[in-house]
């Protein structure tokens, strides 16, 4: 079995295309999307991936504000400087760049952030309205994630998710998503870590495995279920080499897979772009309803209450 490549890389130029063409409909409106960054210190990797950010949104469009703040700033000015983008009418959606440079409190950094500019979908507030089935911006990488299964016609309603990993960012807003009763998804989910032991008995299990442990290779052949759609969500570095946390072997077993590079990554910035655009539409009262994105899912706003959670 040579397992199909979810490729990342040809869904998020899709996606791109489709928020072109959002970004259009407002110009012509005048109103101009905005997203911003804030980027604390001198992380090479972080100063790259902000600079892709950027990038992505100079291609569709998005007016790009960017602040760069030194390594050694206070959480006060910090926060000033969040303040800042909360008040600025042009950054409709923006992030802070993770992680911070130690001495910087995370946590009070991300709770100063207006909950209607979180592009990242991360705040209390969002994390809280997707625990409700509520209307919101979703989490970016596990919103890549439904996307890239839908558009490969993976089925995922009623089949088995195990997840490897328990983070904030991918972990357990995916396992959230993915156990809401709404179309393409409805999952049975099962949240697992590297601590459990025999975790290949977990993963075996899975008709739909995602790691997101961030530990290479971690997932091996002999871990899926054949068949199965496998992804490898999580990350880790060997010097500039991005490794993956799912052995490049399992693509002989598995019926999906993702490549190394081009998989899950594209499509975290993909949704970036989304929730940018959403958060402008917002502004501008533009009614997106369920179909937010350019796929099937919906993913970029929830909403399923009462009786539709049993």
């Amino acid at each position: 079995m040579t397992a199909q490549i979810l490729d990342g890389e040809a869904l998020a130029a899709a996606i791109r295309s489709d928020v072109a063409e959002r970004v259009r409909v407002l110009s012509k409106q005048g109103m101009v999307p905005g997203l911003g960054t804030l980027l604390v210190g001198d992380d090479g990797p972080s100063e790259r991936y902000v600079a892709m950010k950027h990038a992505d949104c100079a291609e569709v469009g998005i007016h790009s504000v960017h602040e760069h703040l030194p390594a050694d700033i206070s959480q006060d000015d910090l926060e000033e400087a969040i303040s800042r983008f909360n008040a600025d009418p042009r950054v409709h959606a923006y992030l802070i760049q993770l992680p911070l440079p130690r001495g910087l409190d995370e946590e009070l950094a991300l709770l100063a952030v207006d909950p209607s500019k979180d592009v990242d979908g991360l705040h209390p507030v969002n994390l809280g309205k997707l625990v409700m089935g509520a209307t919101g911006p979703l989490p970016c990488t596990p919103a890549g994630i439904v996307e890239l299964l839908v558009a490969n016609r993976v089925p995922i309603e009623g089949r088995h998710v195990v997840i490897v990993g328990r983070g904030l960012t991918i972990g357990r807003p995916l396992a959230l998503l993915l156990a809401l009763k709404r179309p393409h998804c409805n999952a049975a989910v099962t949240v697992v870590h590297t601590g459990v032991p025999d975790l290949g008995a977990y993963t075996r299990q899975a008709d739909i495995l995602v790691a997101a442990a961030g530990s290479a290779g971690l997932i091996t052949a002999d871990m899926v279920k054949p068949g199965s759609a496998v992804v490898g969500a999580g990350v880790s570095r060997e010097g500039k080499r991005l490794l993956s946390d799912v052995d490049e072997r399992v693509a002989e077993v598995a019926g999906w897979v993702t490549p190394r590079l081009g998989g899950v990554g594209p499509m975290t910035r993909a949704m970036l772009l989304v929730n940018g655009v959403l958060a402008a539409e917002r502004a501008a009262g533009i009614s997106v309803g369920e179909a937010a994105l350019t796929g099937s899912t919906g993913a970029g706003s929830t909403r399923s209450t009462g009786a539709a959670n049993r």
